[in-house]
């Protein structure tokens, strides 16, 4: 069955969402490791963003998810799709907009947890409560940093 509206109409607004959080996941890793690194005033760097990218985020996915206007609400445009009359495509419809809502929530709830444990991890780091390991591997000199110096 075919998405009257070409499948990417109801996927749109999923990638922008998907996109931001996942920058909000790696400002959260960048953070968390400058912190381990024991360089924790420098952490203003990637804190900032993180802030303001959690707040404009999670609040656009909320009234992309609640809005009770059918043009920006998922769920209101499901609302006001099923008042109407019953075909096909309005069921595809309907579902799509159910199904991208339930998506969204998933991603917010994932990113939540992120962002609790990155916060208790920078803070027992700080606190001294928790030793900061860093698992990277040691740099190795190879020949193409020797020819270099």
């Amino acid at each position: 069955m075919k998405d009257p509206l070409g499948g990417i109409n109801s996927l749109w607004p999923l990638f922008g969402i998907a996109n931001q959080l996942l920058a909000t996941v790696a400002l959260c890793v960048a953070t968390t490791i400058i912190i381990k690194m024991h360089r924790a005033k420098y952490a203003t760097v990637t804190l900032v963003p993180l802030v303001w990218l959690v707040a404009i985020t999670f609040t656009a996915s909320w009234h992309k998810i609640f809005d009770l206007n059918p043009r920006v609400g998922f769920l209101e445009q499901a609302r006001a799709l099923a008042s109407g009359p019953a075909t096909s495509a309005t069921a595809r419809l309907i579902f799509n907009n159910r199904l991208d809502a339930a998506v969204t929530g998933l991603l917010l709830v994932m990113v939540t947890l992120v962002l609790i444990e990155s916060a208790r991890q920078w803070v027992g780091v700080i606190s001294g409560r928790k030793e900061a390991r860093v698992k990277e591997t040691p740099f190795v000199m190879t020949r193409l940093t020797e020819e270099r110096a």
